[in-house]
């Protein structure tokens, strides 16, 4: 009734009403018919913009059309999975820096070069993978690796076959060769028995000069309550062992405790992770392994320092390994290993410098380079989107702006019949990025006037706002695209001033008398 063109005599006003009214009737089009409201209720706008609903027969029940949308998801998914090829990747960089610590008796200080520390790479190692699915429930795994230790090195490669046979289980055939082993041929099955507990058997005939070599390993897990799992392993060939664990997994902590008692190693170890629940996601952790190989005691942590990167260290100390130093970097699909070997000998001097050094290193970095980094990436971003929904953002500017005007008569008719009663009066009100009292002008930028909007929202002296984000209401748009945005209302109420902020998703419901103004303040 407010958009209709022939309440307004106006010519301007008219032909702002008539595209207003446009909108208003697609609306109507939409939420009218029972199949199209289905879809919309269900999915939004994206279920109406998606291809292949002409081909739909009508009069379907709404839990109809929710699967009949799936089984279009799927096939567009379907479509997708040529495109995807799902690459992983490691890159493993070994150092000695044994010569920090350790260094030669002073007989051999008149060698040349001798009195600088030595650094070496004396290994290194490069996987990747990708998969290339060839049906819905095929997939063909290519991967290979390439390792060098000390001047000596090797790579191999591998194809995988994996067919999903059902919702309970997979199968996996593997075919490898590399220059330091013969060919490889593997069977890998996955099978859930019960609701909680699976089963997975790797076997595998190693071929080589010296013969053939099997290999069997088995896997029985079993959920043991919501947030705990238990292992049992099985393995036979080259290096024989058996193997139990139980891993527990919450919001706040990993806890892991195995024991595996086998050929050349047997040993039990105890691991904690303490999750801290931060932007960051930072993650402190610790454990204790001890057997015949002697015993190691690690600690460290790990921190996201972008969206997709990942920065971890560990320190290791063990009898008879000495102490080492890990950096591990994750980016998406890609991981970066760099264990650092710092000495032989268990020294209370490298083992402080590998805890301390990499702290200050990092809180270094991340105030002088990753957070401004991550500031200007995210400026870059916002002014982006901005640019790119700057034409949508104008159009929806116009239409508020024209809404505004089209409801002047209407808030009239409200303020007037609302003063009469002593009711509700919207005195100002204001949407989107609020800042502090010292920066007004920036406010004047980030800050529309929802005055007359919100007054044309009040009935009988009430204004409710759902659970939903306010941009979409008639006379609002977004002033401060990607950030955070909130509602202030000073309004009146019996005569009396009343005021109230609310984030943008937030319900609001008024009057309320926690919204009351003191007169003392």
């Amino acid at each position: 009734m407010l958009y209709h063109p022939d309440k307004h005599r106006d010519p301007e006003l008219k032909t702002q009403a008539e595209r207003l009214f446009n909108l208003v009737h697609q609306a109507y089009e939409v939420l009218s018919d029972p199949q199209t409201r289905a879809i919309y209720d269900i999915y939004g706008r994206r279920g109406l913009e998606m291809e292949g609903w002409e081909v739909v027969e009508r009069k379907r029940t709404p839990a109809e059309i929710r699967e009949e949308f799936e089984r279009l998801q799927r096939e567009r998914e379907e479509r997708r999975l040529q495109q995807r090829t799902n690459p992983k990747g490691t890159i493993s960089v070994g150092i000695d820096a044994t010569d920090l610590f350790d260094r030669y008796d002073e007989e051999y200080e008149d060698v040349q070069g001798s009195s600088f520390p030595q650094i070496e790479i004396n290994k290194m190692h490069i996987s990747q993978s990708i998969e290339a699915p060839l049906t819905a429930t095929d997939t063909a795994i290519l991967s290979g690796n390439l390792s060098t230790q000390n001047g000596n090195g090797g790579g191999s490669i591998n194809l995988a076959l994996r067919r999903v046979t059902s919702a309970k289980g997979w199968g996996e055939l593997e075919f490898g060769a590399g220059d330091l082993q013969g060919p490889l041929f593997g069977l890998k099955i996955f099978r859930n028995l019960t609701p909680r507990c699976f089963i997975t058997t790797n076997c595998a005939l190693q071929f080589s000069s010296r013969g053939i070599r099997p290999g069997l390993t088995t896997v029985l897990a079993r959920n043991l309550d919501k947030n705990t799992m238990g292992y049992l392993q099985w393995r036979w060939g080259i290096q024989s062992a058996m193997n139990t664990s139980i891993v527990r997994d919450t919001k706040t902590s990993h806890f892991t405790v195995a024991l595996q008692l086998g050929i050349p190693h047997s040993f039990m170890m105890v691991s904690y992770q303490h999750k801290f629940q931060d932007e960051d996601q930072t993650r402190v952790k610790g454990s204790l392994k001890a057997g015949f190989f002697g015993t190691i005691v690690e600690y460290g942590a790990e921190r996201k320092i972008s969206r997709h990167s990942i920065l971890g260290a560990t320190v290791s100390v063990g009898v008879p390994q000495g102490v080492s130093l890990k950096i591990k970097l994750n980016r998406a699909s890609q991981t970066y290993f760099f264990p650092v070997h710092l000495t032989d000998q268990l020294l209370p001097s490298a083992v402080f410098y590998a805890t301390v050094g990499p702290l200050v290193i990092y809180f270094a970095m991340h105030r002088l380079i990753i957070k401004p980094y991550l500031r200007a990436q995210k400026e870059r971003e916002l002014e982006k989107q901005r640019e790119s929904t700057a034409s949508d953002i104008l159009q929806k500017k116009q239409e508020a702006e024209a809404a505004v005007r089209l409801m002047q008569e209407s808030v009239r008719r409200i303020i007037e019949a609302e003063e009469a009663r002593m009711g509700l009066i919207v005195v100002n009100a204001w949407y989107g990025k609020f800042v502090n009292d010292n920066s007004r002008k920036n406010e004047k930028v980030k800050v529309i006037d929802v005055t007359v909007p919100l007054q044309c929202l009040v009935k009988d002296s009430k204004l409710i706002l759902t659970e939903a984000s306010k941009v979409g209401l008639p006379g609002f748009y977004d002033p401060c695209v990607g950030e955070e945005k909130s509602l202030k209302v000073l309004y009146q109420f019996r005569g009396v001033l009343h005021q109230v902020m609310s984030a943008d998703n937030e319900a609001l419901r008024i009057p309320k008398q926690s919204h009351r103004i003191d007169a003392d303040g």
